[in-house]
């Protein structure tokens, strides 16, 4: 989906206008890579705009900095307020959120250390990352040519921008194939991840994720389904998980700020199960699209809700509520 090209971008703590909401050219981010990011998203609910898992997205981003030996004068509530400044200038009900923190403009060579840490925080539309069709049909997918980073070269923990030159790869080389998303194998050659995606296996009722061991990101959407997944009654499994195990899974599905839970209908043109959404994936879909839509009690304490006049609208709610 293409930018609007209007709006308000925060920078450095200032809003300014989309097309003034520039960097130089020498910026270091810009040759080496140096920047983290991350990617939330604000859903109209209801009960009024609210943003997902607000505070575990900034606290991630915080620790992505600090892996990278980035310092910047804002703490973890800073960061929260700044979004939600943001998406109230912007008068957004629903949007996809990315804050940045990068290398900016002073010199050039790999010492990033006499650069600035600057930052900005960007809003757009985003709808549904791998097409609506995909959350109730699947999609089809293949196993990568690209590994993951191996342990102790680049920090997969880090949502780093460096890291997003290795899911490029992945990305473009499925599409180019047909594909609608690559799945990654890590240096010993079990399951890591999709390009930006965490990944979930079904067997026998019970869900399997790769651990962090395998060179994944440590997913707060993936995060959520395993707590929805146990709230469910269903057993979860962090282990690693070889290619093979995935062809011969009951149901096969991603997870992610941008493909929330979308299923997996064959891989490497081996159809997975019944080759459409299995019933797991359709009750964690239930679950997860029930929390950020404000549809049920918000009792994991997820949902920071942006606009202050819209609390009367989730108090009358509660009133009729109470009633009924």
């Amino acid at each position: 989906m293409a930018f609007p090209g209007t709006g308000t971008i925060w920078m450095n703590g200032k809003l300014v206008e989309w097309k003034d909401a520039t960097i130089h050219i020498a910026s270091h981010v810009i040759h080496y890579g140096s920047g983290v990011f991350e990617g939330a998203r604000c859903y109209a609910t209801p009960k009024g705009s609210a943003c997902f898992r607000l505070g575990a997205h900034m606290h991630r981003l915080e620790q992505s900095m600090k892996i990278y030996r980035m310092a910047y004068p804002l703490d973890l509530a800073g960061w929260e307020q700044a979004v939600l400044e943001t998406i109230r200038a912007n008068q957004m009900k629903a949007c996809y959120i990315r804050p940045i923190a990068y290398r900016g403009y002073d010199s050039l060579g790999v010492n990033p250390f006499t650069c600035p840490v600057d930052a900005a925080i960007i809003l757009w539309d985003w709808g549904t990352y791998m097409g609506k069709d995909a959350l109730e049909e699947g999609c089809d997918v293949k196993i990568a040519s690209w590994s993951r980073m191996a342990p102790n070269t680049l920090p997969a923990m880090a949502k780093s921008s460096a890291n997003y030159a290795n899911s490029g790869l992945i990305k473009m080389e499925a599409i180019t194939d047909g594909y609608s998303e690559g799945i990654a194998l890590d240096v010993f050659g079990n399951v890591s991840e999709g390009s930006g995606q965490n990944i979930f296996i079904v067997r026998d009722g019970a869900l399997f994720t790769p651990p962090l061991a395998s060179s994944i990101l440590g997913g707060i959407t993936r995060d959520s389904v395993i707590t929805l997944a146990r709230d469910l009654g269903y057993n979860v499994g962090e282990t690693a998980i070889p290619r093979e195990a995935l062809y011969v899974a009951d149901e096969v599905f991603v997870v992610g700020t941008a493909a929330e839970v979308t299923p997996i209908r064959s891989i490497d043109k081996i159809q997975i199960g019944a080759g459409r959404r299995g019933p797991v994936t359709a009750a964690l879909q239930r679950a997860f699209f029930d929390v950020v839509n404000g549809e049920v009690p918000d009792t994991h304490g997820w949902l920071t809700y942006v606009y202050p006049e819209e609390a009367a609208l989730r108090a009358a709610q509660k009133t009729v509520g109470a009633r009924g």
